[in-house]
């Protein structure tokens, strides 16, 4: 039987890096959190599958196709499949990443 648990708590930063760890992995998709330590991120990619962040902590500004948007703490951002984006951590930021594979 599962137990409610705090996500933001979840996770730990550490200083000059990035964090991450699943929470779920299934066919259908994973449940994955992160903690980005300030100025830390992630290079532009795209994934083959559909993506939402949930914002559990600080601020971030998210690419999407070239276009930048800043995210911060009870915000939520679609990223569509195949579509390039990449993410920097403007200070201590943490995330929970939904990836849906079907």
């Amino acid at each position: 039987m599962s137990e409610p648990f705090d996500l933001k708590n979840h996770i730990q930063y550490s200083e000059g890096s990035i964090v991450s760890k699943t929470i779920v992995d299934r066919k259908s998709g994973t449940l994955t959190l992160f903690a980005f330590d300030k100025n830390q991120g992630l290079s532009e990619h795209t994934a083959p599958f559909d993506a939402v962040i949930e914002v559990l902590d600080g601020e971030a500004e998210i690419t999407l196709q070239a276009k930048p948007v800043t995210v911060s703490s009870g915000q939520m951002i679609i990223m569509p499949a195949n579509i390039p984006h990449s993410l920097r951590a403007i200070e201590r930021f943490k995330m929970l990443l939904i990836m849906v594979r079907s």
